[in-house]
């Protein structure tokens, strides 16, 4: 009995502590606090599919504030370090200054009409574009086959990669060099990811090379 106790423990620890420490039942939808969502719903008589179904009550962090992004408030929390939020807050928007600094200096200096109308100057719009174009689309997870351990490659999902791709910034912009800011390096960084180029850019195709050289054990996955 005792044998078969830790023998099945490691796999049955996962559904014990979700049972255990989930707040809400699983048939409990996420609350819809933005505005222009629910807009979006009564415009599309898609609210009467919500009114019988059961929501979680609102984190502390929701609000319905136009100023309010999501994934600005995600890529804070990744940049928190040691529960100093005020200052991840405050270094993200010294980030966003000197981004709208330089984006506003090369609109100003370029004289062709066409190109001044692609350069992008708003630094959210940056930030998911930099996201956007940083996500992978595949990560290489162990698999033990024989005794020995193979990096399989396995297709990841949406939330996954964005957290990669914030993972990556918030990295590179530790392993900084000294003499450079954190702002000043983020804000530079994430003006070349939305170029399609810059560190975290090089790490992404990296791993999308490591997935490649390694296809051959891509059946491991379900074997």
């Amino acid at each position: 009995m005792y044998y078969f106790f830790l023998r099945f423990l490691p796999q049955a620890l996962p559904q014990l502590v979700t049972a255990k420490y989930s707040v809400y039942p699983p048939h409990f939808v996420e609350p819809v606090y933005k505005k222009q969502e629910l807009d979006k719903l009564y415009e599309s008589s898609e609210i009467e599919k919500y009114k019988l179904l059961p929501f979680k009550a609102a984190r502390s962090s929701d609000t319905c504030s136009v100023f309010h992004d999501p994934l600005v408030a995600k890529f804070i929390n990744y940049m928190l370090k040691k529960g100093q939020k005020k200052l991840a807050r405050e270094v993200l928007e010294k980030t966003f200054e000197n981004i709208k600094k330089l984006q506003l200096e090369k609109y100003n200096n370029e004289t062709d009409p066409e190109k001044k109308a692609e350069i992008i100057v708003e630094p959210i719009a940056i930030l998911k574009k930099a996201i956007f174009n940083c996500k992978p689309l595949l990560k290489l997870t162990p698999v033990k086959r024989g005794g020995s351990y193979y990096q399989v490659p396995v297709p990841i999902t949406d939330k996954e990669s964005i957290f990669f791709a914030m993972r990556w910034f918030v990295h590179c912009g530790q392993e900084r060099g000294k003499k450079v800011s954190f702002a000043t390096f983020m804000a530079t960084e994430l003006i070349n990811a939305s170029n399609s180029s810059g560190r975290v850019f090089k790490k992404k195709l990296e791993l999308h090379k490591q997935c490649e050289a390694n296809r051959a054990y891509a059946h491991y996955r379900w074997s």
